[in-house]
């Protein structure tokens, strides 16, 4: 298993396709990209199928989120996603996207095995969507949202980070969007993992805020006991809950305001193959060059199992000896 020094044990693999994206997101890098990694330090496909192999079947991995960059654009995806399917015992698959090219792959995707969607949508207004990602494709990304539903990539749940004065009036609007589509929505607080190392904690918007916001419009009830254990996000129940006339669900993830970093189950690989205990660790672990030296898979499982030996008791996000991790989000993998 994968366990670290606090008694977690991590089964929830993110596994980074790519660290290029078709979008150029204000929070996340600058309008003219970043410097992508060359073609040959990327795992290759079968690099990518060899480790989630041993992480199912040696390591005890049950989930796998496959990020990027936007993975979407990386070739031959409906054939990678085959082949994760066909392994024994067969993880659940997800997906993290922008849905600019989720229309066109909803169908394959759905039909080589994946199980469900996250996609990250910001704003219901066109002209803010153009102003945030610097790309006029807002009209593309909500007909990917509905073909992922119709191709039964479900639930669809919407990731959106609210930004002070730009898109935090929309929460309301965005909730009743959803609730009215039958996706599920999950506003997460902002993260210091920009490229451009701008980000500031008093500019965010945070989950109490979020709430406030919603409550204006909805009656949210909390579901459960809210004890997350290792799931991210808080969840509520919006006019009634599921069933309801009206009624849904809502989640938040306050990363940075009621961290959860206590039950994490998870452990990330980046598109290049290195270990990440963390989305802000600093350090790195490299299981590409064992893949690519003839290591055994045991070799490597050894090697992924000392690497989360060392993640830490907590992300550290306000701690006064924080510092943001050198790659940002797309180079990680979200």
């Amino acid at each position: 298993m994968l366990a670290d020094r606090f008694g977690r044990t991590a089964t929830d693999l993110r596994l980074s396709l790519t660290d290029r994206c078709d979008l150029r997101c204000a929070y996340c890098m600058p309008a003219e990209g970043l410097p992508w990694l060359p073609k040959a330090e990327l795992l290759t496909d079968d690099e990518i199928v060899r480790l989630v192999g041993i992480g199912v079947s040696l390591l005890g991995i049950r989930d796998v989120r496959l990020t990027g960059g936007e993975p979407l654009i990386r070739p031959g995806l409906p054939a990678i996603v085959a082949r994760l399917a066909a392994l024994a015992p067969r993880p659940r698959l997800s997906l993290t996207t922008n849905a600019v090219g989720l229309e066109r792959l909803a169908g394959p995707l759905a039909a080589a095995g994946l199980d469900r969607v996250n996609v990250s949508l910001d704003t219901l207004d066109p002209d803010v969507f153009r102003t945030l990602t610097r790309r006029d494709r807002h009209a593309r990304v909500l007909a990917g949202i509905e073909a992922a539903h119709q191709a039964g990539l479900r639930p669809v749940k919407i990731n959106t980070v609210l930004m002070r004065g730009i898109n935090d009036h929309e929460a309301p609007a965005l909730l009743r969007w959803c609730l009215d589509r039958g996706y599920e929505l999950r506003f997460i607080e902002q993260m210091p993992l920009d490229a451009q190392h701008g980000w500031d904690r008093d500019a965010m918007v945070t989950a109490e805020e979020i709430l406030a916001a919603l409550r204006t419009r909805f009656t949210l009830v909390p579901e459960g006991d809210q004890v997350r254990g290792s799931a991210p996000a808080e969840t509520w129940l919006v006019d009634g809950g599921p069933g309801a006339p009206g009624g849904g669900r809502v989640g938040v993830i306050a990363s940075v305001t009621r961290p959860f970093c206590g039950a994490c189950d998870r452990t990330r690989i980046t598109a290049d193959g290195q270990v990440r205990t963390c989305l802000f660790a600093r350090e790195e672990s490299d299981l590409r060059t064992l893949l690519r030296s003839g290591a055994p898979d045991e070799a490597v499982a050894a090697a992924w199992q000392v690497a989360m030996l060392g993640k830490k008791a907590a992300a550290g996000i306000g701690e006064p000896g924080f510092v943001q991790p050198q790659r940002p989000m797309s180079a990680i993998g979200g």
